[in-house]
């Protein structure tokens, strides 16, 4: 197993975070747990809410922590890591979970059918790691380029529901345009300046969408998507 480089933090914060990005890990290596711990700890815009060593335990501090984000470790002992997502996702649907793995290429249309927003590897910089659970809590799919496309490709392959089936006929045209977007894996500050409007009109369209199509992430909505063809992943992680 590799293990993370601690780094000092930034001198600064930028911005107002808000409301702390609340995260669980869910990993057997006791030091690693730790040293995430720690990382999380020393950053305002986060609040380590604990570490969950199994399965068992991960979906039960899930449901009493409710973490924004889950670090969830692959390999660990016992369950599946996909299995694992799969339980918490259904335990607490709006928490994201980012898969850890050791391995350089993991399955990612499985880790998306299984509903993880994406994964990390564990050498990652630390700085990395915190970037990229900043853009799994506001909804973002963390992934590398390449593998995403081929995911897409990979989702695509299955028979298409009838465009109804899902609420994607439902959609104005431009909440339609809004979901392509974000299919082809634009942020939405990037969706905003495409588009010509406020990044947080975009949220407003986005929240439309989720309950037309009766889904609880962007993700969620993503899928949909990339299952009627719409959208094609782009964006490099």
């Amino acid at each position: 197993m590799g293990s993370l480089q601690l780094c000092p933090p930034k001198a600064d914060v930028e911005g107002d975070m808000g409301e702390p990005i609340r995260v669980l890990v869910v990993d057997d290596h006791e030091m690693l747990a730790e040293a995430l711990g720690l990382l999380f700890s020393r950053h305002p815009d986060f609040e380590f809410v604990g570490c969950a060593p199994d399965a068992e335990a991960a979906v039960e501090m899930t449901a009493r922590e409710q973490p924004d984000v889950v670090l969830m470790d692959l390999e660990l002992a016992g369950m599946n890591g996909l299995e694992v997502t799969r339980r918490i996702r259904a335990t607490r649907p709006p928490t994201k979970v980012v898969a850890v793995t050791s391995f350089r290429q993991p399955a990612a249309a499985e880790l998306l059918a299984a509903g993880a927003c994406g994964y990390i590897h564990k050498p990652r910089a630390v700085e990395d790691v915190l970037d990229l659970v900043r853009r799994a809590a506001a909804g973002e799919i963390v992934m590398p380029d390449g593998h995403l496309a081929k995911a897409v490709d990979r989702l695509q392959t299955v028979d298409r529901p009838p465009v109804d089936e899902f609420g994607i006929g439902r959609l104005t045209a431009r909440e339609t345009q809004i979901l392509q977007a974000l299919a082809a894996g634009d942020p939405t500050a990037e969706v905003a300046t495409q588009l010509g409007i406020s990044p947080l009109t975009v949220e407003s369209h986005v929240k439309s969408i989720l309950s037309k199509l009766e889904v609880h992430s962007k993700i969620e909505a993503v899928m949909l998507a990339w299952r009627h063809g719409l959208g094609r992943a782009t964006r490099r992680a």
